[in-house]
C-alpha cells in the first residue's frame, strides 16, 4: 500500500513538471502572439454568396390603411439561387416563386422572372452598400424612370412605416411643330410668263410752220 502511494506521488509530480515546463521555457519578456483580426468585407461588395436576405419597402397608407410597396426574399445555395416575390394591390399578395433567377458573380446585379396576371415580367436591380440595399430598375409609382429602393430587413417584428406620396412626374417635353417648306409660286399650265416691259414714252405731236 505504501509503495502504491509513492508511485502515485511520483506520477503526480511528473505531470506537474510537464505542465510547468513550457511556462518556464517561455521568455517572460516575449508577449504572447495575438490572433489576427477578422478581415472586413471590402466596401462596395454586393450580396453575400450564401444565406438568405429579405428586401422590402412595404408601407401602409395612412388614409385607407392599405398596403403599398413590395418584398423580395433571396435564398442563395451552392447549387441554385431562389427568389420569392410579393407585391401589393391594396393587400399583400401570395408569395410568388420566381423563375430564371440570375445573380452576378460578385453579387452586384440580379434579375428574375415572375408571372403576373398571366403575363411574364422580368424584374432587375442592383445591390448596393454591401448588400444592404436593392435598387430596382424603374417602375416606381408608375414612372419608368424612377427606381424603387428596397432596404434589407433586419428587424422582422417591426411594423411597416407610413407610405410617402409619389414624387411628381417630370413634365413631358414640348414637341416642336416641324417646319413646313416654302411653296413655290404656281403658274397656270400653258400660259407663258410675259416679262414686264417699261412704258414707252410718247412722242410730241408735230406742228406745221406758217
Amino acid at each position: 500500500m505504501r509503495i502504491a502511494h509513492q508511485i502515485a506521488c511520483f506520477a503526480l509530480m511528473a505531470s506537474c513538471a510537464a505542465i510547468a515546463a513550457p511556462r518556464v521555457a517561455q521568455n517572460p519578456a516575449q508577449k504572447p502572439a495575438q490572433k489576427p483580426a477578422a478581415a472586413k468585407p471590402p466596401a462596395g461588395k454586393g450580396l453575400q454568396r450564401y444565406g438568405m436576405a429579405v428586401y422590402s419597402d412595404l408601407c401602409v397608407h395612412p388614409g385607407s390603411g392599405e398596403f403599398g410597396g413590395q418584398r423580395i426574399s433571396v435564398q442563395r445555395f451552392a447549387e441554385v439561387d431562389t427568389v420569392i416575390y410579393e407585391f401589393t394591390a391594396g393587400g399583400l399578395s401570395w408569395p410568388i416563386v420566381a423563375s430564371d433567377v440570375n445573380i452576378g458573380p460578385n453579387g452586384a446585379q440580379m434579375y428574375f422572372t415572375v408571372e403576373l396576371d398571366g403575363e411574364e415580367r422580368t424584374i432587375s436591380g442592383k445591390f448596393k452598400d454591401n448588400g444592404a440595399t436593392l435598387v430596382l430598375d424603374g417602375g416606381f409609382c408608375g414612372q419608368p424612370g424612377a427606381p424603387a429602393t428596397l432596404r434589407k430587413v433586419t428587424d422582422f417584428g417591426r411594423q411597416p412605416a407610413a407610405c410617402k406620396p409619389c414624387p411628381e412626374a417630370p413634365p413631358a417635353p414640348l414637341e416642336e411643330a416641324p417646319e413646313q417648306p416654302e411653296r413655290p409660286e404656281r403658274t397656270r399650265p400653258g400660259q407663258p410668263t410675259v416679262p414686264q416691259e417699261s412704258p414707252v414714252k410718247q412722242a410730241a405731236p408735230a406742228t406745221q410752220s406758217t
